[in-house]
């Protein structure tokens, strides 16, 4: 009975290297959760508001905002609530959705900075041709393909590993991820191994060579232009790059800690490195683009 009724259940194991820290911990974490949700739908209430933001680059921004908020309150509740309990058992219902919507976020992030470095590139290298392809009707498009792109792959992906018959209940995160569970099999992984690798190289690398090959052709078209295009172009440009590489760093955290043995590497590093994809990208995408882009800035201060 016992065993029947743990196994319904998965155990987080890195609580435990938080300890008596984990009050601090939480009321970081409140303040950021609250941080990133304030942040966010500002955001989404100035560009959706203001008419003069009701550009393809501002509604995709908006997407990434919407995005934040879904990953963020997919994430930090039952992290929080973890944070306070001395027992860290999640359901097999519960893990599972926690990583469909955790992993559905990371993907939909790629896909709309896919979209929005498709739109830079359209601004800067084909400028005549810009209101003609990128239309409403277009935007609309781009930005379904967007959300359902992720979600149907992810569900597929997530569907071989329910399946799966385990024959463990540990999981060294705080949070469940998909590769971890998949660890935990009694029987050949092969078929998982494979649509995971399919799976990722459709999510995140075709994404990355995308929006690595249009900048290329923006740098190209601007080393040849003036010296006031170059700084219209850093204007509009710059913001995206910055929520680029901040997100790919965060991604390659993850990536390169789920890959290794977490009982070499510092409890606390191993914490703080699991978080980073989940965390700050939500938190610092409004900055940098309410700080940076000149219409936002202006439109949040006279809000204020």
């Amino acid at each position: 009975m016992e065993n029947s009724t743990l196994s319904f259940y998965f155990r987080f194991t890195m609580f435990a290297n938080i300890g008596h820290y984990r009050f601090m911990v939480f009321i970081f974490c409140l303040l950021l959760f609250i941080f990133t949700i304030f942040t966010n739908l500002l955001m989404i209430v100035v560009i959706s508001q203001q008419t003069t933001l009701h550009e393809p680059m501002y509604i995709f921004i908006a997407c990434l905002s919407v995005n934040a908020l879904y990953g963020s309150s997919g994430f930090f509740p039952r992290f929080l609530m973890d944070l306070l309990s001395d027992t860290h058992l999640i359901s097999r219902p519960a893990c599972f959705t926690q990583i469909y919507v955790i992993y559905s976020y990371a993907s939909c992030e790629l896909t709309v900075l896919s979209i929005m470095a498709y739109d830079r590139y359209i601004a800067v290298c084909l400028p005549l041709h810009y209101h003609t392809k990128m239309t409403l009707k277009t935007v609309v498009k781009l930005t379904a393909l967007a959300w359902i792109l992720p979600a149907f792959s992810l569900a597929a992906c997530l569907c071989l590993s329910a399946t799966l018959p385990l024959c463990g209940s540990e999981i060294h995160k705080v949070y469940c991820a998909n590769w971890n569970v998949v660890k935990l099999s009694c029987v050949n992984t092969a078929v998982n191994n494979v649509v995971g690798m399919l799976l990722t190289v459709a999510t995140i690398f075709l994404p990355l060579f995308y929006i690595l090959y249009t900048y290329l052709r923006i740098v190209a078209i601007c080393w040849k232009s003036s010296a006031e295009f170059k700084g219209k172009v850093l204007e509009s440009c710059l913001p995206h790059t910055i929520s680029f590489v901040i997100y790919s760093i965060a991604g390659f955290c993850d990536v390169a800690l789920s890959r290794n043995n977490l009982e070499v590497i510092n409890p606390f590093i191993a914490v703080i490195l699991s978080l980073v994809f989940v965390v700050i990208p939500p938190a610092l995408n409004p900055l940098v683009y309410g700080l940076k882009l000149p219409e936002i800035r202006k439109h949040i201060l006279r809000l204020f």
